[in-house]
């Protein structure tokens, strides 16, 4: 794989399973180098067998909040593939449920650390490699930066830090490098994840008809946005936040 530096070359955090690994997929379907970083090893093993056959893909074992970490799988993308142009920060953590009053400061702290400081961490290292190819950065929120269910503080916190990290590096990185986040509403992910935790999604006639689109969301939907972000075609468009969620915010909902 070594000296493939014709090619464009995209890291994916989190992207082992989920949303990050329908976008590590969808840019190996491109033809591009890929480097997927995520903390699951098993997860990891299995998708680096079930991409081999695709394209240039290697794996690094990474926790994003890690500064040593996140340095090592910048160095390991540059060091096997020679040049950085993508950087897709997706990977996320929640304690869905958790009542504030009952939320511990660590657990606060570990959801900020993995969510938000891990795109800045990602950001800091793969900023000078992204100039140098005239490259992007994608970061990956959700929904709950601009709305809530109960119980969901540091989660929705930290996609709302997300949305508002992502218009500050594209001021003050453009204009060699574009920032844009994406805001996924519902994605059903239980067919891409590992082995273990694989599952045929159980939606209801209902789960789908409350969407505006008529479905709820796939990891190919915010797949494919990524890929126009992260094409010449999308040259114009910097520090936006764009929702992905079959209209659902724009919903008006009255209790009858």
């Amino acid at each position: 794989m070594t000296g493939e530096s014709t090619k464009r070359t995209a890291l994916v955090t989190g992207g082992a399973q989920g949303i990050g690994k329908a976008t590590a997929e969808r840019f190996l379907r491109d033809g591009m180098n890929v480097l997927i970083a995520d903390c699951d090893e098993e997860a990891c093993e299995e998708t680096l067998t079930e991409f081999q056959q695709l394209g240039n893909v290697m794996t690094a074992v990474c926790d994003v909040s890690d500064e040593q970490n996140v340095r090592h799988a910048v160095s390991l993308a540059l060091e096997h593939f020679r040049r950085l142009d993508i950087l897709v920060c997706n990977a996320g953590i929640s304690y869905p449920g958790v009542p504030v009053t009952a939320l511990t400061l660590e657990q606060w702290h570990r959801v900020m650390d993995v969510n938000l400081t891990g795109c800045f961490l990602c950001a800091k290292h793969a900023a000078e490699h992204l100039r140098k190819t005239g490259g992007c950065i994608v970061n990956i929120a959700s929904t709950r930066a601009i709305q809530s269910e109960p119980n969901t503080e540091p989660y929705s916190a930290s996609k709302g830090g997300i949305v508002a990290l992502s218009h500050a590096l594209a001021v003050s990185l453009g204009p060699q490098i574009r920032v844009n986040c994406i805001s996924p509403g519902w994605i059903e992910t239980g067919e891409w994840k590992k082995s273990g935790k694989r599952a045929t999604p159980k939606l209801r006639a209902e789960d789908h008809a409350q969407h505006p689109a008529g479905r709820v969301g796939k990891p190919e939907d915010v797949a494919s946005l990524v890929a126009y972000l992260a094409s010449s075609e999308a040259g114009f468009v910097t520090g936006q936040n764009f929702v992905v969620d079959g209209g659902m915010t724009k919903k008006m909902i009255y209790i009858e």
